[in-house]
């Protein structure tokens, strides 16, 4: 049995009500409102952070020595020639000897990419494979698509072993449909006429995959417990449903109105939303919408029971929000306007590759080690043992902090230090089992932060240097909300 074995999904902390947002721009095209909040990736996260973050909530639990292929879809890559997906896998401490591949150009991305391995596994060649699907979308100030999108990752594990939804089958529609671009050099993404994109695109494509699965799979819709496709309008996405035959009750929620719509990523939330409510036996049909759609059945196992409570998920994520209520801030976050730096934040140091490479594993990673002699967690790695009792030689093994949790020991509020976000709060963090290192903390109120608070570690961006194109990582701290 080939199908899903985990599943992860990260929606970034902050909100933003929709009315905000048509307040600041609403004059330049009344015809933009939409009801609602929209999720809005903070100024260090961008679409691989938050694809790491899902793969984290996917593989907690997961034996990450026994993958060997990961893939990464999306069509915001900071990088057009660098694999993402190779930068997540350091990250995951995942083994070198396995398959990485960057999967973009359309949002139907993701979906290309779990099909990807899906056959992998059925073939053969891969035995667990981790498929993320993450976009960080910006629309033009003043238009629909700025109040329409929204920041938000998730991530599928596929297997052979301890299936939690089995692939029961998949039916493709593949088109040239112009609904929206970006070309070469450009920021923002250009959509063609609504009316186009909802009579030609959505009507048409999401139903031909769907009864092109149903047809393929013997599949009636009285067998299937949850439907789960896109569409940007309300209305129409009912439509579909009743064309299809469906109770609106079996209809996912696409969550136009709690995350936006959230591009590459969007099929596998709804995917995740499903599976978070499932039971054994129920068959899922999600569907992508993007230069045409896939369609893919799975049917739930009696293992889903067993992954439930390692995950973070859509629904708590969606309860783990914090408002922003100013739509200066917002656009400031994906650099969307010019902000005054100041000397301190014009400033960027030349990333030394060559070192970068040496302390991958140390800077992606997060991995330390650990005094096989006295048992004392140290970070960054030591080849002598910090402990001044112990002080062995050469006794080190890997030790990874970025699964672990800690306290915040003591930390600091910078107002002069730079940040698009101020104040830059930074610290020390103990770690639960021993080790301590100091960390920015991202994703925090001033007033909400407290010695001896729980934190936890998030990949985060720590700058970008626009000259040479490079784009830092490595981790922070965030307050941890269960």
């Amino acid at each position: 049995m080939v199908g899903i074995t985990s599943y992860g999904a990260y929606i970034p902390r902050y909100r933003i009500n929709r009315g905000i947002v048509y307040k600041a721009m609403g004059w330049l095209n009344p015809a933009t409102y939409m009801p609602g909040e929209k999720a809005v990736a903070n100024c260090d996260e961008d679409s691989i952070t938050m694809a790491v973050a899902a793969g984290m909530d996917c593989l907690n639990g997961v034996d990450r020595e026994k993958i060997d292929a990961l893939y990464f879809a999306t069509t915001t890559s900071p990088y057009k020639e660098r694999q993402v997906a190779e930068i997540m896998a350091t990250a995951f401490s995942l083994r070198s000897d396995i398959r990485t591949a960057d999967f973009t150009t359309s949002v139907k991305a993701g979906t290309t990419a779990f099909l990807s391995a899906i056959d992998a596994v059925k073939a053969g060649s891969a035995k667990n494979v981790v498929v993320s699907a993450s976009d960080c979308r910006v629309g033009k100030p003043g238009s629909a698509q700025e109040e329409l999108f929204g920041d938000a990752a998730a991530s599928l594990a596929v297997g052979d072993s301890g299936v939690i939804a089995s692939f029961e089958g998949s039916h493709s529609v593949s088109y040239d449909f112009v609904d929206h671009w970006r070309g070469e050099g450009h920021v923002f993404d250009r959509q063609w006429e609504d009316r186009f994109i909802r009579d030609v695109g959505y009507k048409n494509f999401i139903l031909e995959a769907i009864s092109g699965l149903a047809k393929k799979c013997k599949l009636d819709v009285k067998d299937i417990a949850k439907v789960a496709y896109p569409c940007l309008y309300a209305a129409d996405h009912k439509g579909i449903g009743k064309k299809l035959g469906l109770d609106p009750a079996k209809i996912q929620d696409p969550m136009i109105d709690k995350i936006g719509y959230t591009g590459t990523s969007n099929p596998f939330l709804l995917l995740v939303a499903a599976l978070e409510d499932a039971k054994p036996g129920d068959n899922i049909v999600v569907a992508s919408f993007g230069n045409g759609s896939d369609a893919i059945l799975l049917k739930v196992t009696d293992e889903i029971e067993k992954v439930r409570g390692n995950i973070r998920g859509v629904k708590k994520h969606l309860a783990t929000r914090r408002e922003l209520n100013n739509y200066n801030k917002a656009i400031s976050f994906r650099d969307t306007i010019p902000l005054e730096k100041g000397i301190r934040g014009e400033i960027i140091a030349a990333t030394a590759i060559s070192e970068l490479w040496r302390s991958r594993r140390q800077i992606f990673g997060l991995c330390g080690s650990k005094c096989k002699s006295c048992g004392t967690p140290q970070f960054p790695a030591q080849r002598i043992c910090v402990n001044p009792d112990c002080l062995a030689v050469d006794q080190m093994e890997d030790y990874l902090f970025s699964n672990r949790k800690g306290t915040l020991f003591t930390y600091t509020a910078d107002n002069l230090a730079y940040s698009v976000n101020p104040p830059a709060i930074y610290g020390f963090v103990n770690f639960e089992g021993g080790g301590r290192f100091w960390f920015d903390m991202t994703d925090a109120d001033l007033e909400s932060v407290k010695v001896d608070m729980q934190v936890e570690m998030t990949f985060r961006r720590k700058y970008v240097d626009e000259q040479k194109g490079i784009h830092g990582y490595f981790w922070k701290m965030v307050p941890v909300i269960e």
